[in-house]
């Protein structure tokens, strides 16, 4: 089995912090599907609103949610839109010694949270980079080739 087939991705985006960037995890969970299985599609999927999967409890998303990141060999997340979720996902992430990519665009406006981009770990298992959307293909190359 190859290493793609065996990799399995969570993928971390805002949903109830703001979903103004959901075209755009569509758009790079498409990508991440190349380099493996991706347990959080529904994070890009347009129709999820601010209020999340209504239909679902709070014990039982993060119930589950958990579970995923649990099964997951990396952490792909989009932190240009502060969430306090995908925060609190990174931090289980980094306690489980997941290899993490943080994605972020300065071009928002916004400015990271000291606690991400003060988490960065250079060549080892907490990465976050700066970013254009026409550039996420060569990062996510650099970050799995180092998986």
């Amino acid at each position: 089995m190859s290493k793609v087939a065996q990799r399995v991705i969570y993928f971390a985006g805002s949903i109830r912090g703001g979903r103004d960037d959901a075209e755009l995890y569509a758009r790079i969970v498409q990508q991440l599907t190349s380099y493996g299985k991706v347990l959080t599609e529904h994070v890009a999927d347009k129709s999820l609103g601010e209020r999340g999967e209504a239909k679902q409890t709070e014990k039982f998303i993060h119930d589950r949610d958990m579970a995923w990141l649990n099964e997951a060999s990396v952490v792909i997340a989009e932190v240009t839109q502060p969430s306090l979720g995908v925060g609190y996902e990174l931090g289980r992430a980094i306690d489980m010694g997941k290899p993490v990519l943080c994605l972020f665009r300065p071009s928002s406006g916004r400015s990271l949270s000291a606690m991400i981009r003060g988490a960065h770990d250079v060549g080892k298992k907490f990465i976050v980079k700066d970013y254009e959307e026409k550039d996420v293909g060569g990062i996510l190359d650099t970050f799995f080739a180092g998986c």
